[in-house]
């Protein structure tokens, strides 16, 4: 279900801009890069604290 929240706003920001004659602030693929720069350190955030919680443990 959150996919398709997702995508539903995601289209929906893209008609908006469509609408306004608006250009995305970046290019496609650096928007992509910083989508995947955000993914992953949203997986290390947890794989750090775990690393930590074991070195104090």
């Amino acid at each position: 279900m959150n996919y398709l929240i997702s995508l539903a706003i995601g289209l929906g920001v893209g008609l908006l801009y469509g609408a306004l004659d608006f250009r995305s602030p970046a290019p496609p693929a650096i928007a992509l890069v910083g989508l995947l720069g955000m993914l992953a350190g949203e997986q290390l955030w947890p794989m750090g604290r775990q690393l930590i919680a074991g070195w104090f443990a």
